[in-house]
């Protein structure tokens, strides 16, 4: 059955308050527990009433949120251990949240280290036990990634510098920890009049956090910030962009990670441009097939084959969170507005296989949980 065919079926206080202080766990949780286990298939975060909430999203698409808070949350990250989940405030937050996303409470929040604040992302690793996130310095924009020790309360072990300044995104991929620190932010008062990021991709040791390789972009794409990054179960890495310039030159903001170097994806520059210049989120499906990338300023979300090859788009307002389904060449995605989309391809075109409207103001990212 085509995809043409498929989109024309339909598918039935602060914060702060949440905690005493970082690192320590609550003593039966702080937020309202429910009566029966929630069935969670992909996570997300979002606005909601009194502020911000990690969300758990059903196969239906219904949304719970976990909680409320004032930060605003962006990455949620699940733990292997099938119950917990850690979301984190974007720059420049100050806390996480771990949570339960089974039954529906806050457990803890942590905060980053001292003079700094996070970026928006983290990674559990070593099965669950620790926990790898992002964080940025207050006064220099230096990056860090700290270890933490999930039974220490999300105690920093260890820490090493990023390569680079503005980290956003980082995952463990192949045998190395990928870093994409994003150079000067796009669209922040430090982004006026800037011409060149300064990103770039760090390949760090994952024990020690020596740093293996460090890869820029050519001169012609020295405005793109390296932000958001997705990982096959193979290591095939891509990372999305920012143009800190609005200038009307097509330049591709999706390039595959490849040993030392970058290659950039292949597209019209006409769906290059349907971006405006920000790409906000990116996935691959469950076979590794397939790479989706989401604008919220361009309200378009846009598929590639794995080596590059632009298959097509299609209109979603406001549009940013993507995961994966469990299926080859779907994606979930949602937007501020409310909606989620399942969205689908075979290689050759793009379509709508189901969306649910109503919910909450999503924000920038959704995840698929095991």
């Amino acid at each position: 059955m085509g995809i043409l065919e498929l989109t024309r079926r339909s598918l039935v206080g602060t914060l702060g308050a949440f905690a005493a202080g970082p690192r320590v766990l609550f003593a039966g949780g702080a937020a309202h527990a429910r009566d029966h286990l929630l069935d969670a298939q992909w996570l997300a975060t979002a606005g909601v009433e009194g502020g911000f909430a990690p969300v758990v999203l059903s196969p239906d698409f219904a949304a719970t949120p976990v909680g409320a808070g004032a930060q605003r949350l962006h990455w949620v990250e699940p733990s292997p251990d099938g119950r917990t989940a850690v979301a984190v405030a974007r720059r420049p937050g100050t806390t996480a949240v771990l949570f339960d996303r089974r039954a529906g409470s806050v457990l803890a929040t942590f905060e980053p280290g001292e003079g700094r604040v996070f970026s928006g992302h983290g990674r559990f690793i070593d099965g669950g036990r620790r926990f790898l996130a992002v964080e940025i310095g207050r006064e220099d924009g230096a990056g860090v990634v700290t270890r933490r020790v999930v039974e220490a309360g999300f105690a920093i072990e260890a820490e090493w510098a990023s390569s680079g300044i503005g980290p956003h995104d980082m995952l463990p991929a192949g045998d190395a920890l990928i870093v994409a620190n994003g150079g000067i932010e796009p669209h922040t008062p430090e982004a006026l009049g800037a011409e060149i990021a300064g990103s770039g991709i760090a390949r760090l040791d994952p024990s020690s956090g020596a740093v293996r390789s460090v890869a820029a972009l050519s001169e012609d794409l020295a405005s793109l910030s390296l932000r958001h990054l997705t990982s096959g179960a193979d290591g095939f890495t891509v990372v999305a962009a920012q143009d800190l310039l609005a200038d009307g030159i097509a330049r591709p903001l999706l390039h595959a990670v490849e040993g030392e170097g970058l290659r950039a994806f292949d597209a019209p520059d006409e769906a290059w441009r349907s971006l405006r210049t920000y790409v906000g989120s990116v996935a691959l499906d469950a076979s590794g097939a397939y790479v989706a990338a989401a604008s919220p300023r361009g309200n378009r979300v846009a598929l590639w084959r794995r080596d590059g090859r632009y298959i097509g788009s299609l209109p979603l307002v406001d549009g940013c969170g993507l995961a994966p389904t469990r299926e080859a060449g779907q994606f979930l995605a949602t937007s501020g507005l409310g909606e989620t989309v399942l969205i689908g391809t075979h290689g050759e075109d793009v379509g709508v296989i189901a969306r649910r409207a109503g919910g909450p103001r999503y924000d920038n990212h959704a995840v698929l949980v095991a």
